[in-house]
């Protein structure tokens, strides 16, 4: 009886379930009323239950009761938002029809859209990380490697970017991950360092991280990793948005604070865009001022008798930063040629700010400058950005880009350099519906480069040119809204001086297969490589009581990346979001790192760093990331990020010896074992193999919002002991002032958590206050040798939107 009762209840709820649903049906086409094959309708209710469109177009979905909202999406066209009403049993039919990518200049919202090919995010066959402009506004983000800091798989250290682990710390010299802004690289022509400051922060549309090798369509740079950056056009509606701010540092320990004034943070961001006719603009700026949390150098009593400091004697006042940019965007979108725009973006920006290489000393000294390794920098960099973009009717696209930057860098301790920038590039895109859908980019890129720096002397002159010409393509080819895959090359010509000259062909291949509803499986191999900056080969500088040493026979290194991820849609009740998990293995060839050593004992700075081949390497992992939200009631809603990476770098020959000092009797023969701290592992200096990254966001009837993030960095593990043994040594010569670092790396081995915190409120559509804290527990703690992270700050900001 039992069985039967249970049965009963077994059946009576199916039929419910039976009953409690409704039927959509339709046909999905094009604005000629072609069918759209294999178009994807998904409800966002349930990222797991969709439908695809067949050989006609049609498609049948069964759903819940109630007003429900869906997503129509296929490739290249603009996504459509739809919202029905089912009823019980009903049978509710609705066409959709898609309109053409390219037809949307814009003016209207579409989807998220990524890569050169402006791929759906899970049509990509390597790893990418999507960061909104919502997150960048509501961190107050003053620059923009702030808020990359944040993103899983990548970490910014004293300004350079690092992706899986694929570089050390290089004082941002030398960048593995190339920075892109609107497909022009964003990287100094002489150090390949990122200028984080010039990159508009106040009109951001959308970044993307893309890890693992991309150097095929990113360039060269790209060894390890891109960072894209889309900036905004104007939409249909005029928009102009003033954002206020100001703040202060916490103070450090009692014995550490070396300010007598108010440690203040303030500044604003504008930006004004609008439609006037045909034309597109966009005017935005930031005024800037930092007071600074590291102080000037201070001598120490004995020496200075002797030997006084005439380059870094600077006062309180001069270790402030003050940074003002002002950039536009100009666009003509013809009205007799459909499809042809053109014209001219254009940034300028000076900014005076402190360059600080090491700590006065690992106790009362962490939060001010050595003498002789801290220095004023008076900076100006502008650049002009001409273009043209063709879209025909055919489909194909051109687009033709030029770039003029240009930095003057004046430096105290005869640390000046100025370089001027020429880049070119043409671009080529189309869709060939006769050869099955197959898309198709390709290109040309050119950048000459023309350095003047005393610093880079050890080329013999301080004129240094650097010229780089690359050709590229790609193919991707989608099998039935199913399958995408692709395949690509690029040739790299390199001419240093007219003198050093390096070609190399790389490629890539990847794929994309969706095996179910919101379930895609990616594969992906490519190839990476990386010529050296003219700052790699030649810099030649003291700083303070070590050097830096110019290495002109440095040879370009090239890396392999190989990865397998999984892409999968969730849903638990009413929270929904996508889960990545990613293996990857990446190898290297001529690894180039910055390595400590005893360089010139024939000078009076013997003992500094130098960029060194270190043969070949290898770094392997795993990335995980989840990210999407949870929607608790009409009132509440929760967003959040979150992600882990865990990399095993270790050296491949840690026997070879990669270079010899300079000592005249008994000269040093440098190999890993020789140099490393902790050799055992075979681990690469100044990694983290654990990394943790979170961001989570509550907000109430879209008004009040709450955040919370996290960071986790696991121990550093290994580094050059030649660093304990310089340290030891600036013990006994009582010329040199005593330099400290080991008894601190000892006593901080249990890694470092970092939370940072946010709570706003938007009073109307038009103003919206918030209060921001970054290094909520005001935790003291190293990421690099010899260098303090940032205190606490607590920034309260206003936004007025027009």
């Amino acid at each position: 009886m039992l069985r039967v009762v249970l049965f009963l209840l077994f059946f009576s709820t199916i039929c419910l379930s039976w009953a409690q649903e409704g039927t959509l049906f339709g046909r999905v086409t094009d604005e000629k009323g072609d069918p759209l094959i294999g178009a994807t309708i998904i409800y966002k209710g349930d990222v797991t239950r969709g439908a695809t469109a067949d050989f006609d177009g049609n498609y049948s979905l069964k759903l819940p009761v109630g007003t429900k909202r869906l997503l129509c999406r296929f490739t290249n066209k603009v996504t459509d938002t739809l919202s029905v009403e089912i009823s019980e049993n009903s049978h509710v039919e609705r066409n959709i029809v898609l309109i053409d990518f390219s037809d949307v200049t814009e003016l209207e919202g579409v989807d998220i859209r990524i890569g050169k090919f402006d791929k759906r995010p899970e049509d990509i066959t390597v790893s990418v990380e999507i960061i909104k402009p919502e997150i960048i506004e509501n961190k107050n983000t003053r620059s923009v490697e702030t808020i990359l800091d944040q993103t899983p798989g990548l970490n910014i250290l004293d300004g350079e970017p690092q992706i899986r682990g694929g570089s050390g710390f290089t004082f941002g010299v030398g960048s593995k991950v190339a920075v892109i802004v609107d497909d022009m690289p964003m990287l100094s022509g002489d150090a390949g360092r990122p200028e984080w400051g010039f990159i508009p922060v106040e009109n951001i549309k959308q970044i993307e991280v893309v890890k693992g090798a991309g150097s095929v369509l990113s360039g060269s740079s790209a060894l390890s990793g891109a960072i894209h950056i889309r900036t905004k056009y104007p939409t249909a509606e005029p928009l102009t948005k003033v954002n206020v701010y100001s703040g202060f540092y916490s103070a450090p320990a009692e014995d550490q604070v070396w300010w007598t004034d108010a440690p203040l943070i303030a500044g604003t961001n504008f930006l004004h865009s609008r439609i006037v006719g045909q034309w597109d603009v966009v005017v935005g700026g930031n005024l800037n001022y930092d007071h600074g949390y590291i102080g000037p150098p201070v001598q120490d009593p004995f020496i200075e008798q002797s030997f006084p400091d005439t380059v870094s004697n600077f006062s309180n006042r001069q270790m402030s930063s003050r940074r003002a940019r002002i950039n536009f965007n100009l666009r003509r979108r013809s009205a007799k040629n459909r499809g042809l725009s053109y014209g001219l973006n254009g940034n300028l920006m000076k900014n005076y700010s402190p360059l600080v290489f090491a700590w006065l000393n690992d106790t009362s000294g962490l939060f001010q400058g050595y003498p002789g390794a801290t220095f004023l920098q008076e900076q100006t960099l502008y650049n002009l950005d001409p273009f043209i973009h063709l879209n025909l009717e055919s489909g194909s696209k051109h687009k033709l880009r030029g770039r003029l930057l240009s930095a003057n860098n004046q430096i105290t301790g005869n640390q000046s350099n100025q370089s001027l920038v020429l880049f070119g590039d043409y671009q080529f895109q189309r869709l060939y519906s006769s050869l099955a859908n197959l898309e198709f980019i390709g290109g040309l890129s050119g950048q000459y480069t023309d350095s003047y720096a005393e610093l880079y002397a050890g080329s013999g002159t301080p004129d240094n040119t650097l010229l780089n010409v690359s050709g590229y393509a790609q193919l991707e080819k989608k099998f039935y809204e199913i399958l995408n895959l692709s395949l690509g090359g690029r040739i790299e010509y390199f001419a240093l001086n007219d003198s050093i000259t390096a070609i190399q062909p790389i490629f890539r291949a990847g794929g994309s297969l969706k095996v179910h509803q919101e379930t895609y499986l990616r594969m992906s191999f490519g190839q990476g490589y990386r010529f050296p900056t003219i700052t790699e080969r030649f810099i030649q500088t003291g700083i303070g009581n070590f050097g830096v040493f110019p290495n002109p026979e440095l040879k370009p290194e090239l890396s392999t990346n190989s990865e397998v991820g999984i892409k999968q849609g969730l849903k638990f009740g009413k929270v929904f979001g996508y889960l990545d998990i990613a293996g990857f293995w990446q190898e290297y060839e001529n690894t180039i790192e910055y390595l400590f050593g005893f360089w010139d004992l024939t000078s009076p700075v013997g003992a500094g760093f130098k960029f060194l081949n270190t043969g070949r390497s290898r770094v392997i992992g795993i990335d995980i990331s989840f990210s999407g939200q949870a929607k608790i009631d009409k009132n509440n809603t929760i967003n959040f990020i979150s992600g882990y990476n865990y990399i095993l770098p270790k050296t491949l020959n840690p026997d070879f010896i990669y270079a010899v000092d300079s000592h005249p009797v008994n000269p040093r023969s440098y190999s890993y074992n020789s140099s490393s701290l902790n050799p055992e592992r075979q681990i690469l200096k100044y990694r983290f193999l654990h990394n943790v990254k979170a961001d989570v966001e509550w907000v109430y009837k879209k008004r009040f919002a709450l955040g919370f993030s996290a960071k986790y960095f696991s121990k550093m593990e290994n580094l050059d002991a030649v660093i304990e043994e310089f340290e030891e040594s600036t013990a006994v010569i009582n010329t040199i002032q005593n330099i400290r670092y080991m008894d601190y790396f000892k006593a901080n081995q249990q890694g470092n958590w970092i939370l940072d915190t946010r709570v706003s409120y938007e009073i109307n559509k038009k103003h919206k206050v918030a209060l921001i804290s970054s290094n909520l527990l005001n935790n003291i703690y190293s990421l690099r040798p010899l260098k303090i992270e940032q205190l606490r700050t607590v920034m309260l900001q206003y936004t007025l939107k027009l």
